[in-house]
């Protein structure tokens, strides 16, 4: 895996911790930022499942005790993930998202919480956006987690190329939803940790219901084309 850019200075000291960190995506977010050197806590339903994906990430990445080539990776349940993270990226089902949320409020209190659910359904059709009461995901998290800062991001990012550590440069853009612009810089900061990545603001939390919903035209996109197909934005 090719290195990662230097890490930015709010990202010092910082502990990332991946809720759904044994699934696809939430697998492949650890994979990259403890590659990029940051501490990562896996969190999942079975803290003896998180432990086994830390290990295999650990050996992956050489990060086993922090060593030069990696951040330290630890597994643990979901609620002892949350209170351990700095960050913390949301990456499980939507089916769990407002009942695992609900039962952690207090743990995420104080935290930035990064949403990167997308409310998908299938059908013989094929993939297609849920309706949200909220709005999106991201609504709901901020709804439920009133003393957190919830941003919305990496939505749209392969979790094939994610955690697929030949891929050594993802060709994409992050577009980061948020109310706290501190919290929004410090995200971008985040996805800029992954090789090829960057983070770019997209608006306000109310905006994240389409960058949800389009994960739904990538899908489409990658079953037609054989791709694991990103978003690039042109002119900033």
């Amino acid at each position: 895996m090719t290195q990662s850019p230097p890490l930015a200075d709010s990202l010092a000291g910082r502990t990332i911790a991946v809720l759904g960190g044994t699934g696809p995506q939430g697998r492949g977010l650890a994979r990259r930022f403890a590659a990029a050197g940051l501490p990562v806590v896996i969190g999942s339903r079975s803290a003896e499942r998180a432990e086994q994906t830390a290990a295999e990430l650990s050996q992956a990445v050489g990060g086993a005790t922090g060593g030069p080539t990696g951040g330290p990776v630890s597994g643990q349940d979901n609620a002892g993930a949350a209170a351990a993270g700095d960050i913390v990226v949301v990456a499980v089902p939507w089916e769990g998202h407002a009942e695992l949320l609900e039962g952690l409020a207090d743990r995420l209190a104080g935290k930035v919480v990064v949403d990167c659910v997308n409310p998908l359904g299938f059908d013989k059709q094929g993939v297609y956006a849920l309706p949200v009461a909220e709005g999106s995901a991201a609504q709901q998290a901020a709804v439920l987690l009133p003393d957190a800062t919830v941003v919305g991001a990496f939505h749209n990012v392969s979790a094939v190329l994610l955690d697929d550590p030949e891929v050594e440069s993802v060709d994409t853009d992050v577009l980061v939803l948020g109310d706290v612009r501190e919290a929004t810089d410090l995200v971008r900061d985040l996805a800029g940790t992954i090789p090829g990545v960057r983070g770019v603001y997209g608006g306000r939390l109310r905006n994240a219901h389409q960058v949800e919903a389009f994960t739904a035209n990538l899908i489409s996109i990658n079953r037609r084309y054989k791709a694991h197909s990103g978003l690039r934005i042109t002119d900033v």
